[in-house]
Order: C-alpha cells, then structure tokens, then sequence
C-alpha cells in the first residue's frame, strides 16, 4: 500500500519542525515498498533537513538577539531604580574645605551647663554663629569656613565666658577645651564716707523740719538708723533749737500766763514782773536744752533725738514714745537708759535755784522743774509720735 506523499517545505518549519519531521519520517515508512519511491524519499530527507536545520539555526539567532537587546535594557532599569539608594543621584552641595567647633559648657565643679548660650565670632567681625548647649551641654557648630575664631559663652547666673583666638584650618573638627563657668558677681559700688558728714546732712535735714510748718520739729529722727553725732554737732544742734523764733516765741507765752496766774508772786507784776518771769522761763529752757542735747549727751555719749517709730500697733507706738524720756540711742547704736535726759532735767531744776525767789527755792524746786521737764518730754514724743508723717515739711524719703 502507498501512502499518499507528504510534502515539507522549509517556509512552514518552525521551531516545532520535529512533529514535522516525525510526520516525515512516517511517510518514508509508507512508500518503504518501492526502492525508487525509497530514493526519492531519502532524497527529499535529506533536502528537508538541511532545511530544517538551517531554519532551527535561523530561529535560535534571532531569539539570541532579541534576549541580547532587552536584557541591557532591563538591567539599567534595575539599576536605575533600586540597586543604588536614592541619595546617591541627589546632588549634594560641596563642603569641603569646611570644618567643625565642638565643646563642652561645665561649671566650677564640672557638671554639666544646659541652656547656655555659646556664640561663635570670626576674628574678621562676619557673620557669627550661635546656638544653645544641650542638656549634657555639648555644642558642636559645623561647615565653619577656615579662619581665626573667638567663643563666648553667656549662661543665667554665670560670669560671661571667653575664650582665646583659635584657628580653624580647612577640614578641621577642633575641640574647645572645656569651659568651666563661674559664678556671677554682683558689683555694687558703694560710696564711703566719714560718719560726721552723713550727720552733718541729716542734721540740715532735721532743721527744717516743722510740723504743720511752724513748730520746731528738729529733734525728730524719721531715720532708724540716723548716724551718730559729734559732740561738736550735738552743741550746734542744741543752739539752732534753743534759739529758734518760735522757741523764744515759745518763752514770751510761758512768762505771760505765769504772770496772769501769778505764779512766783515774788517777781511782782507789771512789766518788771514779766521780765522777771520771762528771763526765769528763757533760763530753764536753754539750760535744759544744753544739758539735756548737748552736755550730758556729749559726756555719756547718747543720741538727744526722738527716733520715730511709725508702725505697728497704736499701744506700741504709745508705748515707744513715753520709753523714749527714759530710753535713747547711744552712739554705738544701743539702746541705753536716758541718763542725759534725766541728769539733765535734774541739774537744769538746780541751776533754777540761782534765780528764782528765795520763797520757792529748794529742793522741792529742782524737782517740780525736773517733774514738767520729764512730762513735757513725754507729751513732745506722743505729739511725734501720732501726728501724721505728712504733716512735718522736709521728711527724708524711705
């Protein structure tokens, strides 16, 4: 039996030729019984393979070249996008040639400074840079141009800090020694000057004090702590007081109602009466005044003036004024028994002896004199005591 002849053209081979030639090769087994159809055959085989092949060839080099194009291809693309970091194809400015200035702000026992502010100054007076310690105060300035610097560290409760020049060279990281901060120190300046002088001012002060304009107010100290007075200062004040207008003013009242109510009737009346009486009043007064702010004051060295007291309750300011006829200030600034003021009354009652008529001398005198000193004395430092600051012109400030 023959088989019908299949043809193999080498346009239809492909890379799937071998079902082809299969294909084939079961033809030639069809035509095995004739040997002319056999040569024929095996002529035709031989023909179709050498195409076959040529065709598998063929095929395989153009795969070839198609893998060979698109594998750069994909590979740059890998490349590309994910075999470098994205870091790498930014562009980043060039810093070379620039350095760093690293350091660390301690204090006197050498813990740590936060918050201070450390400025870095170039030498040229350009631009400076500046910022703020961390908490374990490090600082550390970077892409500083090379150059001649200074650092200067400012922190609350600290002495300013400066450093010496130092030189940054190019690509440098300099390292400040450390900065040990000391404490701050409070300059206050303070003008010495001898204590007389203070006095002297306090004394021009007090003289010009009046209450409510009038009356001499001038041995009132509003100053707790009034400085001392020389003795040479203690007789001045004692004659600007005792000889004041309003103080003689004072003695001309006093001799009037005495001679209205005829007290001392040895002095008589009309006008050698009033003198009488006048010159007796004007003699108690500046005896009293000299012993009592001058002389015993200057012997036992005790402040004469009433120290103001001004607060707290109305008792302990009532209790303040009358202590003061027997409590004073002594001029080391204690709190003394008011000798001079009682030795002064005292003394002041026995001078009044020489003068007064021959029925009321005695001791009952000296006395009843040193009794109306020591109340007037207490009456004067209440009257300090209670009238309103406000109404004594030329009270010194707080």
């Amino acid at each position: 039996m023959i088989c019908a002849p299949t043809f193999l053209h080498a346009s239809r081979t492909t890379i799937s030729g071998g079902i082809e030639l299969r294909a084939l090769v079961s033809s030639v087994a069809c035509r095995a019984g004739s040997s002319v159809t056999l040569k024929r055959v095996l002529k035709k085989l031989l023909r179709s393979g050498v195409y076959a092949v040529l065709a598998c060839a063929l095929l395989l080099l153009c795969v070839d070249a198609a893998s060979a194009s698109a594998w750069p291809q994909t590979n740059a693309s890998n490349v590309r996008s994910g075999a470098l970091p994205e870091e790498a194809l930014i562009p980043t400015p060039a810093t070379e040639g620039s350095g760093s200035v690293a350091g660390t702000v301690l204090d006197a026992s050498g813990a740590s400074v936060a918050g201070a502010e450390v400025t870095l100054m170039p030498r040229d007076g350009t631009q400076s840079h500046a910022m703020v310690s961390a908490s374990n105060g490090e600082f550390v300035f970077v892409n500083i141009l090379p150059g001649s610097y200074l650092l200067i560290v400012n922190a609350a409760d600290f002495a300013l800090f400066t450093t010496g020049e130092f030189v940054i060279a190019a690509q440098q990281a300099y390292e400040v020694p450390d900065i040990s901060l000391s404490l701050a120190t409070n300059n206050t300046e303070v003008t010495v000057r001898p204590s007389d002088v203070i006095a002297a001012e306090q004394i021009r002060t007090e003289e010009r004090q009046r209450l409510v304009g009038v009356l001499p107010n001038f041995y009132t100290s509003y100053i707790s702590d009034a400085a001392p007075l020389t003795w040479q200062q203690k007789f001045s004040f004692a004659t600007r007081g005792t000889f004041d207008p309003v103080a003689m003013l004072g003695v001309g009242v006093a001799a009037g109602v005495e001679q209205a109510t005829n007290a001392f009737p040895g002095y008589g009346q009309g006008a050698a009466g009033y003198g009488k009486r006048f010159a007796a009043k004007f003699a108690d007064g500046r005896s009293s005044d000299y012993l009592t702010h001058a002389i015993f004051p200057s012997l036992l060295h005790q402040d004469p003036r009433y120290f103001y007291q001004g607060t707290g309750s109305m008792k302990s300011r009532l209790l303040h004024a009358i202590d003061s006829a027997f409590l004073t200030h002594g001029d080391n600034g204690r709190t003394e028994p008011n000798y001079s003021y009682v030795l002064g009354d005292m003394c002041s009652g026995a001078l009044s002896n020489l003068y007064y008529p021959r029925a009321n001398r005695g001791v009952h005198l000296v006395f009843s004199n040193a009794a109306v000193g020591l109340a007037g004395r207490v009456g004067g430092n209440i009257l300090r005591e209670f009238l309103p600051k406000h109404s004594t012109t030329n009270v010194p400030g707080e």
